[in-house]
């Protein structure tokens, strides 16, 4: 039953919120120390060595606040972050976990300590396995960058995160909402959805919610909707190979299947030969095989030993023709081929 007694309170205004969640510090740890250890690792690519080994320092200094121990072990190439007695915060050693995964997939030191603080969460995201085609994976993860960074740039401004795009992860930091929406829009992108969709509704977003009025009503009539035009409108080839307006007979079957190697020997009779007889049989098929490249080999070698032709050999000689009062050719004959009766008159 709510209570009837009503009391002015002085202290309780509008511009307190109530939701705020205040810094966990040592004074709320009830508990104590904790009873047991706890550790993660996590490994760091060959390149990242040098840049870890030179912000080492000051990644020490901001989980020691924290009471985490870190440990970077170059022989390994690994990152280690584990509890210690002067630990307060169970929450500590997750923010630390996310810390050197952070780090691990190129995010600058600066950035990445900044997963500690209260209300800061982190997602990567794996993006390689959503797209099989190398060519096409390379040309839909530079969507997400855009021309000169400009739709990256954008969707940090739009959803309050930072977004790095390393090789096969997409890696962002912010608050848990802005996160999913992140998620939501490279995902999209992978699937062939470009990101301007999703930046024009992020900014539609943000007027709506301004206004006070329309704050708590649906928003999906003020939404763009976008349709696929490119499965209404399929491309028509301008060269149709029709199968069937061909020579060839057409058939909507499939082709015979071939025959298999145990199939062709039974139809040969090899299978049901002994171990002697098919071994017998591979030697004399693998020696005529020798043979016949001995010959060629031979032929090669005889042709360099040839005898050349001369030049006007196997020239037919022309016969000479000349030309009568008519002007046709008629062939000049020798004067033993003249018959008998022409030379005696």
């Amino acid at each position: 039953m709510p209570s009837t007694y009503k009391r002015d309170k002085p202290w309780d205004t509008d511009d307190i919120d109530k939701w705020k969640e205040d810094t966990f510090t040592p004074d709320q740890n009830l508990g104590g120390t904790f009873s047991e250890e706890s550790s993660f690792v996590t490994l760091f690519p060959k390149y990242r060595e040098l840049y870890l080994k030179q912000s080492w320092p000051m990644i020490t200094r901001t989980l020691e606040k924290h009471g985490i121990a870190c440990t970077l072990d170059l022989v390994e190439g690994s990152m280690t972050v584990k509890t210690t007695r002067k630990t307060y915060d169970p929450a500590a050693i997750l923010n630390a976990r996310d810390l050197i995964k952070l780090l691990a997939r190129s995010v600058p030191a600066p950035q990445a300590v900044k997963i500690m603080e209260d209300g800061t969460a982190c997602d990567v995201i794996k993006i390689r396995g959503l797209v099989r085609n190398k060519d096409r994976f390379v040309k839909r993860r530079q969507r997400i960058l855009g021309p000169n960074g400009s739709t990256l740039k954008a969707l940090e401004l739009l959803t309050q995160t930072y977004i790095l795009v390393q090789g096969n992860t997409v890696s962002a930091m912010g608050g848990y909402k802005p996160l999913k929406e992140v998620r939501r829009v490279v995902e999209d992108c992978m699937a062939n959805v470009h990101p301007i969709y999703h930046i024009k509704e992020l900014m539609i977003k943000r007027e709506l919610a301004k206004d006070p009025a329309l704050r708590d009503e649906n928003w999906d009539r003020f939404l763009p909707h976008f349709k696929k035009r490119n499965l209404a409108k399929r491309r028509k080839p301008f060269v149709i190979n029709d199968k069937k307006a061909s020579g060839k007979n057409y058939t909507p079957f499939p082709p015979p299947q071939e025959k298999s190697k145990v199939d062709l020997q039974i139809e040969s009779g090899e299978y049901f030969l002994s171990k002697a007889a098919k071994e017998r049989g591979v030697r004399e098929r693998r020696d005529e095989k020798m043979k016949e490249k001995m010959e060629e080999r031979k032929k090669k070698r005889e042709a360099a030993f040839e005898v050349p032709r001369e030049e006007g050999e196997g020239v037919e000689k022309k016969k000479k023709k000349r030309k009568t009062e008519n002007g046709e050719g008629e062939v000049k004959r020798r004067k033993r081929d003249v018959p008998v009766a022409e030379v005696e008159t």
